[in-house]
């Protein structure tokens, strides 16, 4: 018996797409599932009960099959029901297909980017619960082959006149985290996001200067989020997202430095490989108020990051550039590599050369290395 592109589609996602994604961050191996009864917060939960009773993860490729095999069918059903109408004008029947929506709605599902936001239809995760966004680590070494003693801009009350002694070993540390706010606002699609990212850089050497924190930036933002269904060169379209963007380091003058942003977010993925592409645009300030008016000839109009996930190793390659020529092309590029110690922590290297470390440094190049810890990476 030859089967139609919807029972083709209901068993694919019967067969292969059942349960619900569960975001990937580091649970400890509980003794039995009754450890899990203790934990609060419903994320970790479900992950604490999936590891304890040996859930496996979600076949991603079953998923799309099935989507594809859902909108297929689905153009097939309208096409059949225009037919019909043509034929008999009297007819007014709207047929549903709520199986073929749900399978539709599940593409990605188990995918890299899905399993951070949540994007297939069954691996909604609800309202507030608190997420991974980005990195997560502590460097106790991060050295600079040339520190900013004299942070500079071309707003003069912006320019420090006079020089700072700081140590070229220092510690880095950076929070970030997100939760979801709005879910489903257009159908089954279109999420709202709060994601916040902190990093600190502290002179926790320099005992002479008082171990000050020399620099320390706050990223609050909000994100809107779709998920996708296409394909390109073999890639996978996930989501597009649209988010405001603030970045400042929360200091006065001439030390002060921000911005606001708008930023188009493009996510892809394939296998163990995800990559997120972010164009944006500087929403303008007046120039005598700006702390930092050439800010996107260095820290860009745009970054791309590729990540590739294998056996708890990641590898993430972070880009960006002015998209300038000349005296105004200035860039920079980040790689981090985490790896596994334990269930829970993790090894960080992160090496950095360019633009823009930190806001403070933003216009000023020099290579940073760091070495330390960290419980979360990308994916």
């Amino acid at each position: 018996m030859r089967l139609s592109p919807l029972h083709y589609a209901l068993l694919i996602a019967l067969s292969g797409a059942s349960g619900s994604v569960l975001a990937q961050e580091y649970i400890a191996d509980p003794a039995s599932p009754e450890a899990c009864f203790a934990l609060d917060s419903d994320a970790p939960r479900l992950a604490c009960y999936d590891k304890a009773l040996g859930r496996t993860a979600v076949d991603t490729r079953a998923a799309d099959e099935a989507a594809s095999a859902a909108l297929l069918a689905r153009k097939e059903a309208k096409a059949v029901a225009k037919t019909l109408d043509e034929q008999d004008p009297r007819r007014n029947e709207l047929f549903a297909h709520d199986e073929l929506e749900a399978a539709a709605a599940n593409a990605g599902r188990g995918s890299l980017l899905d399993s951070r936001w949540e994007l297939a239809k069954d691996s909604k995760l609800g309202l507030f619960q608190l997420r991974a966004y980005k990195p997560v680590y502590l460097l106790p070494a991060f050295w600079s082959s040339k520190p900013n003693e004299m942070p500079h801009s071309p707003n003069p009350n912006n320019t420090v006149t006079e020089a700072e002694e700081l140590d070229s070993t220092e510690l880095k540390f950076q929070l970030s985290f997100k939760t979801k706010v709005a879910e489903n606002l257009f159908g089954d699609n279109g999420d709202i996001w709060v994601g916040y990212t902190q990093s600190s850089r502290w002179q926790a050497y320099n005992s002479e200067n008082s171990r000050p924190f020399r620099e320390t930036n706050y990223e609050p933002e909000v994100m809107l989020t779709f998920r996708n269904g296409y394909s390109l060169f073999g890639w996978n379209g996930r989501m597009t997202g649209i988010s405001l963007n603030h970045q400042s380091n929360g200091r006065s003058d001439p030390l002060s430095r921000s911005w606001n942003r708008v930023i188009l977010n493009v996510g892809l993925d394939r296998e163990n490989w995800a990559i997120m592409l972010r164009p944006w645009y500087r929403i303008p300030e007046t120039r005598s108020e700006d702390n930092n008016p050439d800010i996107q000839d260095y820290l860009g109009r745009g970054d791309a990051t590729l990540v590739y996930n294998r056996n708890g190793h990641e590898l993430a390659i972070t880009g960006r550039h002015s998209l300038r020529s000349g005296d105004r092309a200035h860039g920079s590029v980040q790689v981090d590599y985490g790896f596994p110690i334990n269930n829970l922590l993790r090894g960080h290297v992160q090496v950095f050369d360019g633009y823009g470390e930190s806001m403070i440094d933003y216009n000023h190049r020099a290579t940073y290395i760091g070495v330390g810890v960290s419980l979360l990476e990308w994916f």
